[in-house]
């Protein structure tokens, strides 16, 4: 049985050359999608120094109720602040950045028709692939960090610098704050991978970035809702959203990690198996755009 020959690379051709992350990030730092998300998640901490100046301080507020949430120590000083901002947009806003990333970083390329010529390069495909998502995990990682480094400032310069008071009751050494700050951003970097592999899926599965980074938008608040189905029981456990907020037992005299393992684990997990579909897919996928 005869087989066709192939070509022997060009002199000098080297695929792990191709698409550098240098030039990807560049490309990806100077859009203007980019830019709006990092002016969004740094005007948030403002925002909310704005409301509390003008509608009283959440503490003055709590005493009628006699419950103390983290959203009442908010304006105790710059690390509570700091928190109180990673609470109340972890849910839904930090979803939005991750999902753009990583969702419109192969599709927007099939739309505006430029996907084959980068294979023509050539570019390996599963080279074009992990270059596109290691810069897209690397936007979303500086998006989720940006938004509690301003709100720490800003909170700081509102509020004081002092101990983070927990709404349990007492509160974190002063020595201690930064690092368990920095544990809880790390969780939500590590929970939001989900969306993040989603929206690479995704990406990799259609020409059209906003279904792309709509449909992980919109699976990720269909598995908030799951979630939020007690009669499910025990099979909540299994939903990535159901360990969103475990990072609050960083929040705790004692940190307890048993809750961010177990839902750092569940996330990853996830996370692997639509990153491994993607590539799968798209090593098949006949590449017309």
């Amino acid at each position: 049985m005869s087989t066709v020959p192939t070509a022997p690379p060009a002199p000098g051709y080297r695929a792990w050359r191709t698409l550098p992350l240098r030039v990807e990030a560049v490309r990806q730092l100077k859009r203007r999608r980019t830019w709006v998300m990092g002016g969004v998640l740094t005007a948030l901490p403002f925002v909310l120094i704005i409301a509390f100046a003008v509608g009283g301080t959440p503490s003055e507020r709590s005493g009628a109720s006699g419950r103390i949430t983290l959203m009442d120590t908010a304006t105790a000083s710059g690390a509570n602040f700091a928190a109180t901002c990673l609470f109340v947009s972890a849910g839904f806003l930090l979803v939005v950045p991750v999902a753009l990333f990583c969702g419109d970083t192969v599709a927007s390329e099939a739309s505006w028709s430029s996907l084959r010529y980068l294979l023509a390069a050539p570019v390996p495909r599963y080279r074009l692939l992990w270059s596109k998502l290691t810069v897209a995990l690397g936007l979303s990682a500086a998006a989720i960090l940006l938004l509690p480094l301003v709100a720490l400032a800003a909170g700081t310069i509102a509020y004081g610098w002092g101990s983070l008071e927990l709404p349990t009751g007492g509160s974190l050494a002063t020595a201690d704050t930064v690092p368990r700050l920095a544990v809880v951003v790390a969780y939500v970097f590590l929970s939001q991978l989900v969306t993040a592999g989603l929206a690479f899926w995704l990406s990799t599965r259609t020409d059209a970035p906003l279904g792309a980074v709509g449909g992980a938008v919109g699976l990720t608040i269909i598995g908030n809702v799951l979630d939020a189905v007690t009669a499910l029981g025990s099979w909540r456990d299994f939903l990535p959203a159901h360990w969103q907020f475990a990072w609050v037992d960083a929040l705790q005299p004692q940190l307890a990690w048993d809750g961010m393992v177990k839902g750092a684990a569940v996330s990853l997990t996830y996370a692997l198996v639509l990153v491994a579909l993607a590539f799968r897919g798209f090593a098949r996928k006949d590449i017309v755009s």
